[in-house]
């Protein structure tokens, strides 16, 4: 499925004229993903070398304690959903996923630019990805036990929990996919529309909420993906 609603910038560009959008952006959003975590790593080693060690950090807004803030916070969030015990274990992933896709939904409010999580494909992709993750999560906590969870406790009761369970499996990264790319393409369709009918000051509205929304769709995506790691990980099911 391509998406090619509104002017994009980056099929005019020689390198992706013959990729879709979300296959271009996504590069590009991964690229510079992968520069800034660079630039981080080199700041946090050269504060850890410096004669404080990095145990103090500095008073004022810096680079290197904003990515703090934004990790501690992640992180406290994901000891609260999956446990203290194993928060250290997921949480990489997690913020990966979370910061790639909030980097992906704020390339919409750049000008000339779309979105690659208002593309199907992309959020389908990350949705079974974390399909994927958190029933191998399941598997390698519990071993063949883990099949116990989708028939429950009751045996006369088995089959008719597994169609319940597998079909609840199956609609998770559906759901996943369709609640952020139907969100993202939505505001963006909306910030495209407002921003051609009243082009001067009215759009700064829409362009704060849009910010908004790209940060509540990223965690809402990142809180369900923690929610199904603890379900299937739990020692109580």
């Amino acid at each position: 499925m391509h998406e090619s609603h509104g002017f994009n910038l980056l099929s005019h560009l020689p390198l992706f004229q013959e990729l879709p959008n979300h296959v271009g952006m996504s590069i590009i959003v991964s690229f510079f993903l992968v520069i800034t975590t660079f630039v981080a790593r080199t700041q946090l080693l050269r504060v850890m070398r410096g004669p404080e060690g990095g145990l103090i950090p500095k008073s004022n807004l810096t680079y290197l304690n904003f990515f703090e803030m934004i990790a501690e916070s992640l992180y406290r969030l994901t000891e609260s959903v999956i446990g203290h015990r194993d928060a250290a274990r997921y949480f990489p992933m997690v913020g990966s996923l979370f910061v790639f896709i909030l980097v992906s939904n704020l390339v919409g409010l750049i000008p000339a630019f779309l979105p690659p999580t208002d593309n199907f494909n992309t959020t389908l992709a990350l949705g079974v990805f974390v399909f994927f993750y958190y029933n191998y999560a399941g598997f390698k906590a519990h071993g063949v036990a883990y099949l116990k969870h989708f028939i429950g406790p009751v045996l006369w009761l088995s089959p008719l929990l597994l169609v319940i369970e597998v079909a609840s499996h199956i609609f998770r990264p559906l759901s996943l996919a369709l609640r952020l790319r139907g969100n993202i393409m939505g505001d963006h369709i909306i910030l495209g529309v407002f921003s051609g009918l009243v082009p001067y000051l009215l759009p700064v509205i829409f362009y704060g909420l849009g910010v908004f929304v790209a940060i509540i769709q990223a965690f809402v995506f990142c809180l369900m993906t923690m929610v199904y790691i603890s379900l299937s990980t739990s020692h109580d099911h």
